[in-house]
This record gives structure tokens, sequence and C-alpha cells, in this order.
């Protein structure tokens, strides 16, 4: 094999049941499904005399945050999010995304100043289906990353 570590060490790998996410105080949020993070970067593009081909550089770039909740008790969010509706005081949440390894080591990663973005979930039901709320958040302050996984 040319590239040993090209597969890594299957034993590390992780699935869903490692994973876990958590409010701004370390309490584990246990109806949530799943959540996912991602970042968007928006560059400028630009272009010089005598160079036909175009450029980009550096701009902006975006955090969103999303997850799937399963409703088995109405809970803060949704009761902070429903007054909000009433006071047109948006929430603003912190939380904190965690993957457990093999070795006890930790990726934990804290999103600060969440707040609803785009469409939330007030009640989605169906039949023969768990019933779910589907959330999605802006982050506005960069994600801080506090621990990586390790194999050693």
């Amino acid at each position: 094999m040319r590239n040993p570590r090209a597969a890594g060490d299957a034993r590390h790998a992780r699935t869903g049941k490692d994973g876990a996410f958590y409010n701004k105080d370390g309490v584990m949020l246990a109806t949530v499904e799943s959540f996912t993070s991602n970042v968007s970067y928006n560059n400028a593009k630009y272009s010089v005399l005598g160079d036909a081909q175009e450029h980009e550089t550096a701009n902006t770039f975006a955090v969103n945050l999303t997850m799937s909740q399963i409703v088995v008790e109405d809970d803060t969010f949704i009761k902070e999010l429903f007054e909000a509706m009433e006071t047109q005081i948006m929430p603003v949440w912190d939380f904190q995304g965690s993957l457990l390894g093999r070795n006890d080591s930790e990726e934990r990663v804290v999103y600060r100043e969440c707040v609803p973005s785009g469409q939330v979930d007030l009640q989605n039901i169906s039949v023969g289906d768990v019933i779910k709320r589907n959330w999605n958040f802006f982050v506005n302050r960069p994600p801080k990353l506090q621990n990586l996984l390790s194999i050693d």
C-alpha cells in the first residue's frame, strides 16, 4: 500500500451515537436527533489587465447550524421562540457540539450568538412518523474549536 494512512484506523471511526449537542451551560439537549454546522465562504471576484483569468480573494463567511429535534415535550427553545414572536425581541442562544472519540478524546465546538434563521418548524406532524421540529440558526460569532479528536 502506497499510503498506509489512507484508511486511517477504522477502530476509531465514529457514528452518531458518539455525538451530542449541548446548551451553553453544558446540559445535553437529549431530544436532538441530529445537528449539522457548516460554513459558507463568499469571495470577491476580480480581474486584472493583461490576465484573462478571473481571480477571487477572501471576503466574508457565514456559519449556519441546523438541528432536528424529536418532540417529546415542549421545551425552553420553543417557548422562547413563541415569546419572541409576541414581543418581537428575538432570542439568542449559545450551543456546543461534541463528538467523543474511542480513546476518550473529544472534538468540541462552541457556537455563540445563534439566532433563528430561515424556516423553523412550529409544528410538523404526519401520520406514522415520529414528530420532529427542524431548527435553523445563523451563528453570529466565529465558532470556537475547543478540542480535537486524536487516535494516540
